[in-house]
């Protein structure tokens, strides 16, 4: 097919990568000279405009950092919409933005004959280089069908989440249970240091016992038990403690939009959002456990 990936960013780059190697024809465009000649080093088309990317593509790949800038490639002077009348290419957006704006979008796509899916995805830098993405997708069963060949390209589960939205909607939630888990081992992690408990006694009793998690055992953030986790790379991301801020004020945003109480997905917002402003931005989320140590008891956010 003819790929067009708007956004080759840290996550755009490799997934554009990944559709080249599976014999994909990609036209990328990026506001990044450097993101754009990377590109090109990999085989990419390099084009000079989102109208230049989209011109002949069966299907557009939005990658971009929030609901703004998708609205501005979509509906802006030029934009994607302007550049495919009288085509129907498919549109994947896998930005992770709000809800409202997704369903916005779908909706100005269909008065315009076009299918929008929002796909978010799960997995980071990491997933994205190796293929090995979660692609949560919200839009219609025909968009779907279009979709989940090319996405297999990218990722190694590939789930309909349901209408338009369902995709951001599953995003927003798991990471911020993701998020609330995180915090919650850090801080087991923590005290077992502080009573004297070794690291590892604790991970081995954890992982087959109740408390047992993903963040624990793929991503323990004490460093020691789990050498491929950022923890053991001075918590090198990774997914950014910026980015899961990014994710948890999204959904917090639907919670209020939805009237659902969220009371531990708004605690850990507070956390990151101060771990973010304490210099942690950069540094991958499971950070949490090296920034709660150097906090005293009463101190903690």
């Amino acid at each position: 097919m003819n790929i067009a990936v708007i956004g080759l960013g840290n996550m755009g780059l490799p997934m554009a990568a990944n559709l080249l190697r599976a014999g994909h024809s990609v036209a990328g465009y990026d506001l990044v000279a450097e993101n754009r000649a990377r590109h090109a080093a990999n085989g990419g088309r390099v084009a000079t405009s989102v109208a230049d990317a989209v011109g002949d593509a069966d299907v557009v790949l939005t990658m971009l950092p929030a609901g703004q800038h998708v609205e501005a490639v979509c509906m802006g002077q030029g934009g994607v919409f302007d550049a495919v009348k009288g085509r129907s290419p498919l549109l994947i957006d896998s930005s992770t933005i709000d809800v409202d704006t997704v369903r916005k979008l779908a909706a100005e796509a269909r008065i315009a004959g076009l299918d929008l899916l929002d796909a978010p995805v799960s997995g980071g830098v990491g997933g994205a280089t190796a293929g090995t993405l979660t692609f949560m997708v919200g839009g219609t069963a025909a968009g779907f069908a279009r979709a989940e060949p090319v996405l297999k390209a990218m990722g190694k589960a590939i789930i309909h989440a349901g209408a338009s939205g369902a995709g951001q909607a599953a995003k927003a939630c798991n990471n911020m249970m993701l998020a609330i888990n995180m915090i919650g081992v850090a801080e087991g992690f923590l005290l077992a240091d502080r009573l004297g408990l070794d690291r590892q006694k604790l991970f081995d009793i954890a992982s087959t016992a109740t408390s047992q998690s993903w963040a624990m055992t793929s991503y323990c953030p004490a460093p020691g038990p789990v050498p491929a986790a950022p923890s053991n790379r001075d918590y090198a991301p990774g997914f950014a403690t910026a980015l899961m801020l990014k994710d948890l004020t999204l959904a917090q945003g639907a919670a209020a939009s939805a009237g659902s109480p969220t009371p531990l997905g708004a605690h850990a917002r507070r956390i990151y959002a101060a771990m973010a402003e304490q210099g942690e931005a950069g540094q991958d989320f499971s950070v949490v456990f090296r920034w709660l140590a150097t906090k005293p008891r009463d101190e903690a956010v």
